[in-house]
């Protein structure tokens, strides 16, 4: 194992109530009468991308209203908007990397471990999301960050993560990714990138079959995980990421 992937939404922090939250705001600043529930939004969860996302659930309430030549330009125009209202929510820096990130992507650095992004967020999202936890110079930190901007093919396509991997000069073989979606493993999968899953309350209802290892979170000293196979701690180090990786499997209770 030469570097480290991270997925960022809802595996670097649990952002999905912000994302949730933001769109609401959205529909109600432009007037429309859409109002997403967490039930719903857990299913539209497995359309990768905000934007795709608008426009499937268009698609599905509103099918020939969403065949309308500015269909586009309005969905543009509601993310922004949402953008702007997650920005706010976020950038008041109440919203925490989950347990482990911190701790992990600092020990890569001391260890020359490269660390690596592979999102289909915005860049804007990144900033606003990172810049509080990691500092203003964060982007220092990543080796190689490919996001939104990067493909125009997201996840479960393997493009962004086939993108990281030109840019770190690395084969699949020598890289582990950290996810929390099924939708996220099946690109890092379909790239041939080892899987470690750390899912949330917003898919931890996925399938997660031919991940490493299913986590509730990395883990840190002061928020232990019960119960960590092969491991000399009750949180995820380099160490054990680099056993697992090398096929030392386990299965996660």
């Amino acid at each position: 194992m030469k570097a480290l992937i991270f997925d960022v939404d809802g595996t670097l922090a649990d952002t999905e109530t912000a994302h949730l939250q933001a769109f609401n705001a959205a529909f109600a600043e432009v007037g429309l009468d859409w109002c997403w529930d967490e039930a719903l939004y857990t299913r539209l969860l497995r359309v990768a991308g905000g934007k795709e996302r608008l426009m499937h659930y268009w698609r599905m309430v509103d099918p020939e209203e969403a065949r309308g030549c500015k269909l586009r330009e309005t969905i543009d125009a509601v993310h922004a908007i949402k953008t702007r209202h997650y920005a706010e929510l976020v950038g008041s820096g109440q919203l925490p990397l989950r347990p482990g990130i911190a701790r992990l992507i600092d020990e890569a650095g001391r260890a020359g471990v490269p660390i690596a992004i592979a999102t289909t967020t915005t860049p804007a999202n990144l900033d606003v999301l990172l810049r509080t936890p990691l500092g203003a110079d964060w982007r220092e930190r990543f080796a190689a960050i490919c996001d939104a901007g990067t493909t125009a093919v997201k996840k479960p396509a393997p493009d962004v993560y086939l993108a990281v991997l030109e840019r770190l000069g690395l084969e699949a073989g020598e890289c582990l990714a950290i996810e929390d979606s099924e939708n996220g493993l099946r690109a890092a999968q379909a790239a041939g990138i080892a899987t470690l899953i750390t899912p949330t309350a917003y898919t931890g209802q996925d399938r997660f079959d031919g991940a490493l290892l299913v986590l509730p979170h990395l883990g840190d000293p002061e928020q232990p995980i019960a119960q960590l196979p092969g491991a000399d701690h009750r949180w995820a180090d380099l160490a054990a990421l680099h056993a697992w990786h090398r096929g030392t499997l386990f299965e996660a209770a």
